[in-house]
């Protein structure tokens, strides 16, 4: 059973920075993407950042600059540094990651870490 195990979520005040992991368990991602999602209330989901196998990234361009998406392969592990917070910077952050099974592409979730940035 896979699962992806978030922490490092926090209350942090504008201008400082948080780091988050997620763990998997269950299958390995090393080869596939992996990233980060956020949720603020009465918003939709949106990607923040994203890494891919080939190490390759991606992020949104509100987080350009602030924030970094790295992964640790032998842990399997992908974490999210955030510089430089801003209170729109507020939600609680998912953890995902992609994989094939048998022949369609799967999406996998953490259970979700809040992070509230005061002003």
């Amino acid at each position: 059973q896979v699962q992806l195990v978030e922490s490092g979520g926090g209350l942090v005040q504008a201008g400082g920075s948080l780091r988050l992991s997620c763990a998997a368990s269950g299958r390995t991602f090393s080869r596939y993407a992996m990233g980060w999602f956020r949720q603020a209330p009465g918003k939709e989901r949106e990607s923040v950042a994203t890494i891919w196998g080939s190490g390759a990234t991606y992020y949104r361009d509100s987080v350009k600059g602030r924030f970094t998406v790295s992964r640790d392969i032998a842990k399997n592990t992908v974490y999210l540094q955030m510089n430089s917070l801003k209170p729109e910077d507020t939600a609680v952050y998912y953890c995902n990651a992609k994989a094939p099974v048998g022949g369609v592409e799967l999406d996998y979730w953490g259970q979700g870490t809040q992070v509230t940035v005061s002003s």
